[in-house]
């Protein structure tokens, strides 16, 4: 029998999800952090963790985002053969048109982040379209759709290869996720593809990551195919690695692999990974042409109580008055809380001051002693200073911070993962340091701001630079004035821990 679905019912149905997403856990995500945070031995990791659970629970009593990068969505479309759909939209336009009303609604605003003419004037969209969208043609008279929303520091770890058919998947991934840093902020998922052609090697992949978090159920039942075996297989070793929270070394560094395979050409074995990140979202739903398919709320009473205490070690710094001699006894690991004003700068800010160094012109802001917290805020909406506003991926800013820092007086900088080796080059040389904020806690951390103008570059909007206000907002040292990095040494420890551990 042929099912009649409505336009406004598809693009109010996209838009729910989409807010619902924005602020809601799956809870099989929640649970498997708790059961990783329980059982977590690493002190700077086991932090890392509390922190993501209370974002989360703050997220769902606030309808506020679990991370500042709100993402890019993706939606995965199965349409039945039996459905007509009365529309004078496309189903693109439709989809998309969900998207703008759930990133422009007033009462949770969600970033905007999607740019066009993305190798030229890179412009803003201004309402997070287009979405990137898949189709399927089934049988049955229902509609059936998946949408994600994707965030892009997980979304730039994805690696792909095309091995020889004799080649060992197991090996090349093991390869690949040292490479692939914590700017997917870890603990998470993974998604793997395996065969078919190269597009939809990587397809599989990222349709893999919508799938719940079950590693526990295939390790009692056992594996009955070899997409399962290598699932198994990889959980163990991955978590071997040591690389753990935020990549600062610990246990637990996926809490789940999920492998989909596809038949190949005999000469080819294509071979797709893409991370989640700790803001996991997507949601499904199906249109039956009885109205809008609207997500149902969680219980909050199934997430944990987790509280996250500072300690009596923790550096309490006014940044307002320090200078380069205050930072040069800071060690890595150490737990700061930060007070005082404190810049922000992502990717179009630093590339807008460079060129602005090279030209010899003067600076929009002074610099001298001051740090810069590498994030892109989401709009404040009601009673608030700023939105959620976590770090962005530091690696990004590597390529400038040399110049940024010899030629402005900055002191130090605050950000997400790991720095590349030009990064800490240049830490080491200018005598800096390098903070990091845990990813996927935007939340938490915008309660630590008081106060937020902007200072330059009005125009960038959530890329201009800010002045925070932030009041113990807590960091740790990830890198120190003499080029140590915590995410160097914290998964060496820690592999070396596992390994003994699982020798006894």
């Amino acid at each position: 029998m042929t099912t009649i679905i409505k336009q406004d019912d598809i693009i109010a149905s996209v838009e729910d999800a989409l807010q619902f997403i924005s602020y809601y856990h799956p809870k099989d995500f929640i649970d498997a952090v708790h059961e990783a945070y329980q059982k977590e031995e690493s002190t700077a990791a086991k932090d890392a963790m509390a922190q993501i659970l209370i974002n989360s629970r703050m997220c769902a009593q606030g309808k506020r985002p679990l991370c500042q990068d709100t993402g890019i969505v993706t939606a995965f479309v199965n349409v039945g053969m039996d459905v007509k759909i009365e529309a004078d939209m496309s189903f693109d336009d439709m989809v998309n048109e969900g998207v703008r009303r759930a990133y422009k609604n007033p009462d949770n605003v969600l970033r905007a982040s999607i740019l066009a003419d993305p190798d030229g004037a890179r412009k803003n969209t201004g309402d997070n379209t287009p979405a990137v969208i898949h189709y399927k043609m089934v049988p049955g008279n229902t509609i059936e759709i998946h949408v994600a929303a994707k965030g892009g520091g997980s979304e730039a770890k994805s690696k792909f290869a095309m091995l020889n058919p004799s080649d060992s998947v197991v090996d090349w991934v093991l390869k690949m996720v040292p490479q692939m840093g914590a700017g997917w902020c870890p603990p998470g998922m993974l998604g793997i593809g395996v065969g078919g052609t190269a597009e939809k090697a990587m397809l599989l992949a990222k349709e893999s990551l919508l799938d719940p978090i079950d590693i526990q159920d295939l390790k009692k039942r056992g594996a009955s195919n070899r997409a399962e075996e290598l699932r198994l297989e990889l959980v163990d070793k991955i978590n071997a690695l040591g690389i753990g929270a935020q990549g600062l070394g610990g246990l637990t560094t996926v809490l789940d692999v999920k492998v989909l395979d596809y038949p190949s050409h005999a000469a080819n074995k294509a071979v797709a990974i893409i991370p989640n990140c700790a803001a996991t979202r997507h949601a499904h739903f199906t249109l039956k042409g009885d109205g809008p398919a609207l997500q149902t709320p969680p219980n909050l009473d199934d997430w944990p109580e987790v509280a996250w205490e500072v300690g009596e070690s923790v550096r309490r710094v006014n940044l307002d008055r320090i200078n380069k001699d205050d930072i040069q006894d800071w060690k890595t690991g150490e737990t700061i809380l930060l007070s005082g004003k404190l810049l922000t700068g992502r990717d179009a800010a630093h590339k807008r001051l460079v060129d602005m160094i090279n030209k010899g012109e003067p600076m929009p802001v002074d610099f001298t002693n001051r740090f810069i917290y590498y994030v892109g805020p989401v709009d404040p909406v009601r009673e608030e200073v700023v939105g959620p506003a976590g770090p962005t991926t530091a690696t990004r800013m590597d390529k400038f911070t040399d110049q940024v820092l010899a030629e402005t007086g900055l002191i130090g900088m605050v950000g997400k993962a790991e720095r590349g080796s030009a990064g800490l080059d240049a830490i080491k040389k200018n005598q800096a340091v390098y903070l990091m904020a845990v990813g996927g806690a935007a939340y938490l951390v915008s309660k630590a701001i008081v106060g937020s103008k902007v200072v330059a570059f009005e125009d960038l909007g959530m890329e201009a630079i800010y002045e925070f206000e932030v009041k113990d907002m807590p960091v740790t040292v990830a890198v120190d004035s003499k080029g140590e990095s915590v995410h160097i040494s914290g998964p060496l420890i820690w592999q070396d821990k596992i390994q003994k551990l699982n020798i006894k």
